[in-house]
């Protein structure tokens, strides 16, 4: 008779991979988690209910089949739960790593809602794709056949990543142009070493490329090469360019030196630790060594740049954030992990200008409260008079999202729609934008999302161009 190896909560208490003491951590940018043993990744799996309707696939943006590659780990058929996994989502062991489980799948587990605390679904994610590379089980794409239609993606982050591999899985050639130097995106520059490290982004980038993706490195559209150049050399165009463009802040002295940039922080910050030489962090302009830091903002963008502040060997790190603590828009795992490596959150405190001849010396913080929920059903905070006060400040980094960049503009190409946020109008279903045969994916359509996201719409926008292919071969056929 089988032994069921699930439904074991009832005794099996929830237990998360090792997490490395922060007095240690907090020196380097190696992951915070350490690795789950087969016998806890097993052991943790088995406390999945298999529950008839299970929330936490529901509340997955790829809709993972997450209950059954918990019962194949469990049962200790890993091959098995690796190619499940990796059959709805193109990079699994980035979003075991770097997706907010808390508020998607772990934070709608069933268990989790009866008070026994959720599947540890992250972490077994990351175990099952980690130990799939380790034995070699993660190969490169082998389409069953070539076919000659091409399709130039613009970007490569999470979404132009995800749609080059499905597209070159049909047998599509693909190539991929991106501004930077190494393909990626936010993946390689935009997210520190701690929460991914980045031979983990590497790794999939040359593994795309051994199996047929083209990369165009180093290439500026609009500057380097004209949108209408990309769109006459393929049959269709993915762009998927993300949203780059910082918010500003305003006040008196927001243009003084010393106050910068998250991307460019983070960036400078990422490239260094890859080992390329960055004038900046050598000269000290983004570089928190020895300084009084205050980072303005509360999604993840900010914890990354708290959390990097400290690894620089910063004399203190501040957040600010307008809000409090329960209502911060970032991962409330992170905000743990920072506040346990010794950053100070300062909730409910907006900027209201900056003091400093030319260099910035300290942020004037207005304090807040929160009144009336606003459109989104949050409460609007409002500013309590009389009740300013100048935290000091050697270095201030603007961490308050990101907005699209013009590209109809830039590209010259004013006949491609966007939204009133300046984000690319798509079709909701298909991608498709107001220009024949191009599509768009990820943040440039959302706006600042969720890399799961990204990869969602990717590989959405994949299934649409290769459908859009289709047709335009059976028109010619006729």
């Amino acid at each position: 008779m089988a032994v069921n190896k699930m439904l074991k909560f009832v005794h099996v208490s929830r237990d998360m991979p090792t997490k490395r003491m922060p007095k240690l951590r907090n020196k380097d940018y190696n992951e915070v988690y350490q690795e789950f043993a087969a016998e806890k990744a097993e052991e943790q799996s088995s406390r999945c209910s298999q529950c008839g309707v299970p929330f936490c696939q529901t509340h997955c943006p790829l809709h993972n089949n997450i209950p059954d590659w918990l019962r194949l780990t469990a049962e200790g058929r890993l091959k098995e739960a690796y190619e499940l996994s990796q059959d709805t989502n193109t990079f699994p062991e980035i979003c075991g790593r770097i997706c907010p489980q808390d508020r998607l799948c772990e934070g709608n587990c069933v268990i989790e809602q009866s008070g026994h605390e959720t599947v540890t679904i992250g972490s077994v994610e990351k175990y099952i794709t980690d130990t799939a590379w380790e034995k070699g089980w993660v190969k490169a794409i082998t389409p069953k056949v070539e076919r000659s239609e091409s399709v130039g993606i613009i970007g490569a982050g999470p979404a132009g990543l995800a749609a080059a591999d499905r597209l070159r899985k049909m047998g599509i050639q693909v190539t991929i142009y991106d501004r930077y130097d190494r393909a990626g995106g936010l993946l390689t520059y935009g997210i520190p070493g701690f929460k991914l490290e980045k031979d983990v982004v590497m790794r999939r980038n040359d593994l795309l490329s051994e199996g047929g993706v083209n990369f165009e490195l180093n290439t500026n559209i609009g500057i380097d090469i004209s949108f209408h150049d990309i769109r006459s050399k393929h049959d269709a165009i993915l762009i998927g360019t993300g949203v780059y463009k910082a918010r500003e802040l305003s006040g008196i002295g927001s243009s003084n030196k010393g106050i910068v940039k998250a991307l460019d922080y983070l960036t400078a910050s990422n490239r260094s630790n890859m080992g390329d030489h960055v004038p900046e962090i050598e000269n000290g302009e983004l570089n928190a060594k020895g300084k009084r830091i205050v980072v303005i903002g509360g999604g993840d963008t900010a914890m990354d740049c708290v959390r990097t502040a400290i690894r620089q060997g910063a004399k203190s790190v501040k957040c600010l954030y307008r809000r409090d603590k329960k209502n911060m828009p970032g991962s409330q795992r992170e905000t743990q992990n920072a506040e346990e490596e010794g950053v100070e959150f300062v909730w409910l405190s907006a900027p209201k200008g900056f003091v400093g001849e030319g260099e910035v010396s300290g942020v004037v913080v207005s304090k807040m409260r929160l009144g009336a929920p606003d459109s989104s059903g949050r409460q609007s905070p409002e500013e309590i008079v009389g009740a300013d006060y100048t935290e000091d400040a050697d270095l201030v980094i603007k961490a308050l999202g990101f907005n699209p960049e013009n590209l109809p503009t830039l590209w010259d190409t004013p006949e491609l729609e966007v939204t009133r946020w300046g984000t690319i109008k798509t079709d909701f279903k298909t991608h498709s934008t107001s220009l024949p045969g191009v599509y768009a994916a990820g943040d440039i359509v959302r706006g600042a999302s969720l890399v799961v996201w990204a990869i969602r719409d990717g590989r959405e926008a994949a299934d649409s161009i290769l459908a859009f292919l289709d047709t335009q071969t059976s028109i010619a056929a006729e």
